[in-house]
């Protein structure tokens, strides 16, 4: 008989430890930031908690080596080894709990899940593997805190109404399904006494781990951003008040450009401090809109990831954030649009007022051309006229002096003095404006020779 051929088991593949040469060098630190943050893998019942930390001022300019001191103090009380420097995740076992922690932009987020039954759902005491104590040392404050009940789908759903009726507020409350019924997803939005947020997660049957634990880390990252969106309205309720008051000046300034007869000088100075000071609002408020607009494009995402549909007629997660949470978002851009407006309109003006500065300027310096021009010419008639009497008075006297030389000669020839003056003064008057029109001319020479060199 004919044996069949036996073939080895094929090993499972490893990834190479590092790039060969034919590889870019950055491609298998690309393909493994893939897989770098797994979801979790949970099974009902569990508990998750869950803890965002930001620092108030310029989170994303931080000293991340106190992020990762902080998860070290916490890792080691357990007996976990402490994470490496630089690193952007953390996963390990602190007893019963399993901790992932991650470093964002802006914040650190904590998350531990514990298997089993809790006594009595969202109790603070569930929260112990994140000590009051510890919480209080960190770098930043708590921008999220939140709960996950995590529980098997009863038989009956019409057991889950009391429930939820216990665990939340009636005026807030949403539940769906998620994940064409995978489980019922429930919560308020509201921060309870102890200052968590909760999260009901009732599963069905047949949902895997995997898909739990996706539908947990998708609520915790919906809380999340949901919370890092918001921190743009605060904000822009100051920005509104401010911008108010500048609105009102530059509104006042472009009215002003109307009126030709004022300088324009001095409204171009105060309009540059006007633009100086939009400026300033856009720099300080533009990366915080930034990141609204893409914390709140997250929310949207893990809300369609979720693929909600409504649970015995209560609100979904959509119709909630669609009431709550987009007039937050609405106003938020609506600030971000209006400053930019208002940056456009100040620019606007400014080159207008330029034009007009740069006209009036042109205006005055043909005026002050022209007096210049009617100042030279009258100078110049001055000059004619010193020179004409000059040539006078020089003759006058030459002829004089010239007399005195001529007179004993002419008397001797039986000339009469009157003659010899009447022949001598045309001549005198010559001889003397050729000399003076010879020494203005080497003038001329020597200042248009002085002028040469000086463009040299």
């Amino acid at each position: 008989m004919t044996q069949p051929l036996s073939h080895p088991p094929q090993p499972r593949h490893q990834p190479d430890l590092a790039p060969t040469p034919l590889d870019h060098p950055l491609r298998y630190e690309m393909v493994n930031e893939l897989h770098a943050r797994p979801s979790p893998r949970l099974a009902a019942p569990c508990t998750a908690v869950y803890i965002a930390f930001k620092e108030p001022r310029d989170a994303a300019n931080r000293d991340r080596s106190l992020d990762l001191a902080h998860l070290a103090e916490l890792v080691t009380r357990h007996g976990a080894p402490a994470p490496p420097a630089g690193a952007g995740h953390y996963a390990a076992q602190l007893g019963r709990h399993e901790l992932r922690w991650e470093s964002h932009t802006e914040f650190v987020s904590y998350a531990g899940f514990t298997p089993g039954q809790p006594d009595r759902p969202f109790d603070p005491a569930l929260a112990e593997v994140f000590p009051a104590h510890w919480q209080a040392r960190a770098p930043g404050r708590r921008v999220a805190a939140a709960m996950v009940h995590l529980v098997p789908m009863p038989d009956d759903p019409a057991v889950i109404a009391p429930l939820l009726a216990s665990w939340f507020a009636a005026d807030g409350l949403v539940a769906v399904q998620v994940l064409d019924g995978a489980a019922v997803v429930a919560t308020d939005f509201r921060i309870d006494s102890s200052g968590w947020m909760r999260f009901a997660v009732f599963a069905a049957p047949d949902t895997g781990p995997g898909r739990l634990g996706r539908i947990v880390q998708r609520l915790l990252e919906l809380e999340t951003y949901r919370a890092m969106s918001m921190l743009g309205l605060p904000r822009v309720r100051a920005l509104n008040a401010a911008m108010n008051a500048l609105e009102t000046r530059l509104t006042a300034l472009v009215e002003r450009l109307g009126d030709e007869k004022g300088p324009a000088e001095p409204m171009l100075d105060e309009l540059l401090s006007l633009s100086l000071r939009l400026e300033s609002e856009a720099t300080q408020h533009g990366f915080r809109f930034g990141a609204t607009r893409a914390y709140e494009a997250i929310v949207h995402d893990r809300i369609a990831s979720l693929r909600e549909t409504r649970f015995e007629g209560r609100q979904t997660l959509t119709e909630f954030m669609v009431r709550r949470f987009q007039p937050a978002m609405r106003t938020v851009q609506s600030a971000e649009r209006r400053l930019d407006a208002m940056v456009d309109r100040a620019a606007r003006a400014g080159e207008l007022l330029r034009t007009r500065v740069d006209v009036q300027r042109k205006g005055q310096n043909q005026a002050l051309l022209e007096r210049m021009d009617r100042r030279a010419d009258l100078q110049l008639r001055l000059q004619h006229t010193v020179e004409g009497l000059s040539v006078v008075a020089i003759s006058y006297y030459a002829v004089g002096l010239l007399g005195y030389a001529v007179y004993p000669l002419a008397e001797a020839a039986g000339i009469e003095r009157g003659i010899v003056i009447a022949a001598l003064t045309p001549l005198v008057i010559l001889f003397v404006w050729l000399a003076m029109r010879r020494v203005r001319a080497r003038l001329h020479d020597a200042a248009g020779s002085h002028a040469g060199h000086g463009d040299l």
